[in-house]
């Protein structure tokens, strides 16, 4: 794991970031993303400018980050093996790795070394992951916690933290799509669709009205409908038609509408973007090739941007080339504790059990159709009530950081979040 930057602060935050299951070829998708994204994207003291929500392809520029966390927390940066710089170093090869536990255990190990070569013992630590990076933080920390690394706080963006339970994972009408419904509604909302389209100032009311109601009377009649076909009463199709904008006919032939198809149907003529849908571009333009224009409008400018940006700001040489996506998911080994797909909030769980101060902040998008924001709330809940779990909640998609109010309002949320631990000891 050679690809690294240390800048001093307060605390330690390690910023762990892969991108989820799936993705589109490229960038942040899938095991197999470095952390590109995290490192020119977020918090640290450099950023490329992001023109996120536009449809646009921004001029490359890198600019000194205002809302970095450098007065707060030290960041680090850490690639898994194959990304990045990051090798493996004889006998072993980067493909031993790939897998959940595999390489939750090299992390582990990254991190003890990290703190005693640093003699950072004392330091209050936090751990950070994005999407893919969400779930191996749950198993990361319960590993640590095992290993007497004691973590001060958690943070969750854009988690995926049960593959078993989001529909974008499985085959809709396998199981319930029903995490996804509040975000079709916030995004038919933000495009003019729902009806009536909201102001503003009902935004937070509007989605709300969403969750109850999937929780309500979509869970109801999407459980009937999974387990005997039953068709859903007229009611809730309407309730569907009236938050999306989408057709009768349309909800009643795709009852449990997984992301994709609602990314290509729900704007007619033009094609969401996965990671952020507030992003659309006409259907079969260069922006659509991808399948994601969201992706296609960033993706070239933090590919280009992090090697230089290593080698020449950092004066960091390595003898291969930096690796900023190694597509890698089908060689990947989901299993995790007896299940082929993994399911982290057991692990989460017991590294709180082990740690009772353990806190947690889970980030949202709204517009995120890969790691939906009302999946990662039935997922928590399974943890119960806690206060030591909070949830933020932004305009933004899967990269919440990318939209600039959305990472001014993330940054004042880090802070407390990390000061919180710090200032109480």
């Amino acid at each position: 794991m050679a690809n690294r930057t240390k800048l001093r602060g307060v605390a330690a935050l390690y910023a762990l970031m892969l991108a989820a299951c799936g993705g589109s070829g490229g960038g942040n998708g899938g095991p197999g993303s470095a952390s590109a994204f995290l490192h020119l994207g977020s918090f640290g003291p450099r950023r490329l400018v992001s023109t996120i929500p536009s449809a646009s392809i921004a001029p490359v520029q890198l600019v000194d980050n205002q809302e970095t966390l450098l007065a707060q927390a030290d960041l680090v940066f850490v690639d898994a093996i194959g990304t990045g710089f990051s090798q493996a170093v004889a006998p072993s090869a980067n493909q031993d790795f790939w897998g959940v536990d595999s390489d939750a255990a090299a992390f582990r190990d990254f991190v003890q070394r990290y703190i005693a070569v640093n003699k950072r013992e004392a330091s209050p630590k936090f751990l950070l992951g994005e999407s893919y990076g969400a779930p191996r933080t749950a198993v990361l920390a319960n590993l640590l916690e095992i290993a007497g690394v004691q973590l001060a706080g958690v943070v969750l963006h854009s988690a995926i933290m049960d593959y078993n339970s989001n529909c974008g994972v499985l085959d809709p009408g396998a199981i319930s799509c029903e995490g996804y419904i509040p975000t079709y509604a916030a995004t038919s909302a933000y495009h003019g669709r729902a009806m009536p389209t909201p102001t503003p100032a009902d935004f937070g009311a509007f989605v709300q009205q969403a969750r109850s109601f999937a929780a309500g009377d979509y869970r109801s009649a999407i459980a009937a409908y999974l387990a005997n076909k039953v068709a859903p009463p007229a009611s809730v199709i309407a309730q569907l038609v009236n938050d999306t904008g989408m057709p009768t006919l349309t909800w009643q032939q795709n009852f449990d509408m997984g992301p994709g198809y609602y990314q290509a149907n729900a704007v007619p003529g033009q094609l969401l973007g996965r990671y952020d849908a507030r992003v659309s571009a006409p259907a079969g333009s260069a922006l659509t090739v991808d399948g994601d224009p969201s992706l296609t409008v960033i993706n070239a400018a933090f590919t280009s941007s992090i090697a230089t940006y290593l080698a020449g700001e950092l004066h960091y040489s390595a003898r291969s080339g930096y690796v900023s996506f190694n597509d890698i998911v089908n060689r990947w080994n989901f299993s995790h504790d007896g299940r082929q797909l993994p399911d982290t909030l057991p692990d989460l769980a017991a590294a709180m059990a082990l740690n009772p101060k353990l806190r947690v902040m889970a980030v949202n998008g709204y517009h995120d159709l890969a790691t939906p924001f009302h999946q990662t709330e039935l997922d928590l809940a399974r943890l119960g009530a806690n206060p030591l779990i909070v949830l933020k909640y932004y305009a933004s998609g899967h990269m919440t950081y990318l939209d600039d109010t959305a990472r001014r309002l993330q940054q004042s949320d880090l802070i407390n979040f990390v000061n919180s631990v710090t200032v109480a000891q």
